[in-house]
């Protein structure tokens, strides 16, 4: 199988590890930045283009892996979708065409796979089990905060120099879907939402940007909330869970999810393994999500079983990031379409 990795920045080289990491050699990489390619052929040998339609012609790829900034993944998806090539593409933020691309998909015969790392995290998937089994009880309310300071994103340049310092693409409201896809997954989507989002700091190269995202997830018979920032001095990603049973907590920097069970007075530890970070990244980013999501877009592929997220999913996704913004504006609740 010949994939071509689109976007030679730090995604594109993750998943051209991946792919190594499962056993594949036909790999090609595309980009127009000249420094980006050489990079990438030193440290992984494998042969790049700076002109897609010539390494389209020269290679014939089975699937694209669609790592570029947010605001031009709809160029790519659209070529795939012409094509009739497989494609993975990175979590998105923006609606560029989607209802489209889900249209086309659908007469066929192609994956179209949007990320959705955290799905492949072994704490997400041990979560659902603990809710699906009712161990909380009665859920009340649920917290989930993350956060991390922009400039730590991309310690090797300025945050100018990426997209997270575009308005549109910006990172704290690039965040707002990424972590949505996975409360979303554990627990449904909210009837109706409301929120905040503001520019608190000053942050170098990100004048222009939101850095906080507050939202109010209202389920009906249990409430959320989600705080996105890119103001976190110390890397979180935290999570409350209050059933009438049990409370679950879960920090992403201690591998386990902890349960207090009040009848017992004490607090049960379940622990699960992560594999190591590759280098200049967060300890608690493991490649191992990573390569078992591109495991899965592969096997979907060769239709050993379905991928976990789909374009439909990502879209409602999408529009529960535009009703928080929209709640802003208007100071009022936006009721979700089911």
């Amino acid at each position: 199988m010949k994939f071509v990795v689109i976007g030679l920045g730090s995604m594109g080289k993750r998943r051209i590890r991946c792919l190594k990491a499962l056993g594949y050699h036909y790999i090609y990489g595309y980009d127009i930045r000249d420094d980006r390619r050489h990079e990438v052929e030193r440290d992984y040998s494998i042969k790049t283009f700076s002109d897609l339609n010539e390494l389209i012609e020269a290679t014939n790829p089975d699937a694209f892996i669609i790592s570029v900034p947010p605001d031009i993944h709809h160029e790519f998806i659209r070529l795939a979708i012409k094509q009739n090539r497989h494609f993975f593409v990175e979590a998105s933020v923006l609606d560029m065409g989607m209802e489209e691309f889900m249209k086309d998909c659908s007469q066929r015969s192609i994956i179209a796979a949007p990320s959705a790392t955290l799905l492949y995290h072994p704490a997400i998937g041990m979560i659902k089990d603990i809710l699906d089994k009712e161990e909380l009880g009665v859920l009340s309310n649920i917290i989930v905060h993350s956060g991390q300071f922009l400039p730590d994103w991309h310690k090797y340049e300025p945050v100018s120099d990426f997209y997270v310092s575009n308005p549109a693409t910006g990172g704290a409201r690039e965040i707002v879907p990424f972590e949505l896809g996975w409360i979303t997954h554990i627990l449904g989507f909210p009837h109706r939402v409301c929120g905040n989002y503001r520019k608190t700091i000053d942050i170098p190269g990100a004048e222009k940007i939101e850095d906080t995202y507050n939202c109010l997830l209202d389920y009906g018979n249990f409430l959320g909330v989600l705080t996105v920032d890119v103001v976190s001095r110390y890397a979180t990603r935290r999570l409350v869970i209050n059933g009438d049973k049990k409370q679950l907590i879960w920090d992403w920097n201690y591998n386990a999810i902890q349960l207090f069970n009040p009848i017992e007075e004490k607090w049960e530890e379940r622990s699960y393994k992560m594999d190591s970070a590759a280098n200049g990244y967060n300890a608690n980013i493991g490649e191992n999500m990573y390569i078992e999501e591109i495991r899965n877009f592969i096997d979907a592929i060769n239709r050993k079983r379905d991928f976990v997220n789909n374009l439909e999913k990502d879209y409602r996704v999408l529009q529960l990031l535009y009703a928080i913004e929209e709640s802003d504006k208007t100071s009022q609740y936006v009721r979700i379409r089911s």
